[in-house]
């Protein structure tokens, strides 16, 4: 949910956010019609609606890290999601605690993007510099490797659980170690979704050194390119937006 410059906007970019934004948007719908208003709706909880909400996290943190490099505020625009993560929690806890969200993913893209901005600045000063493909594979790679982690284990042919010490807290539930009791409807630790994040970043890194390649992202299809635009006010005020006209729609 980043949307920054470099030498003009990149339309395809802001399009792709806006159609991940609309199908978010049915998404959470659709949630609120099953889990808060009790309209029966099996497959939300079966393997079509994982793939559809998985789809759209997975754009979202994808897409997010490779426009980390349009930023020129890095750091603000991170500590600006993470505060606007951290408000939802409030809000969520004290009007809804049913649908409590602790580290969702505003909260994950704004430390996401303070972190990779830290590593950036300390590889800069050491003089180090991660080639493009790699870091795009090892990216990849760890985010494999750690994807079972708030589960307890890494996924090998014989999963290896992990300490138990790591899950008696929630203390480390931002990196994805918490206890049996912490609960959130959205969820989404540092491990494994930073190395997503990374690996937008490192697609970036790749693809940027291809001239064609970028101004072919230029291009975009308007109307979806404007709400790509305003991400961060849609997803801030789409739910509350939604919630209001189901009950409107259910006086009537």
């Amino acid at each position: 949910m980043s949307g920054a410059k470099t030498l003009g906007r990149y339309g395809a970019l802001d399009t792709l956010r806006g159609l991940c934004l609309l199908s978010m948007i049915g998404f959470h719908g659709m949630y609120d019609l099953v889990n808060i208003f009790g309209v029966p709706a099996p497959w939300l909880d079966d393997t079509p609606g994982y793939l559809w909400q998985q789809s759209i996290c997975w754009t979202f943190i994808a897409l997010s890290g490779f426009c980390w490099s349009f930023s020129h505020h890095p750091l603000r625009h991170g500590l600006v999601l993470v505060g606007c993560g951290s408000a939802i929690t409030l809000i969520t806890y004290f009007i809804m605690p049913s649908e409590l969200i602790q580290y969702g993913v505003l909260t994950l893209l704004g430390l996401s993007a303070l972190l990779l901005t830290g590593l950036k600045r300390l590889f800069d000063r050491l003089h180090w510099s991660i080639p493009a493909p790699a870091g795009l594979g090892l990216s990849l790679l760890l985010l494999f490797l750690t994807r079972n982690l708030s589960r307890g284990s890494l996924p090998f042919d014989r999963p290896i659980a992990l300490p138990d010490f790591l899950y008696q807290t929630d203390l480390i539930a931002v990196l994805g170690f918490h206890s049996p009791t912490f609960f959130s409807v959205d969820y989404f630790p540092l491990l494994p979704w930073f190395f997503l994040y990374a690996a937008g970043y490192f697609l970036w890194k790749l693809l940027s050194r291809h001239e064609k390649a970028m101004e072919r992202l230029r291009p975009g299809f308007a109307p979806l390119s404007f709400l790509g635009r305003h991400s961060l006010l849609i997803y801030l005020l789409h739910q509350p937006a939604l919630l209001g006209c189901f009950l409107l729609l259910g006086r009537g």
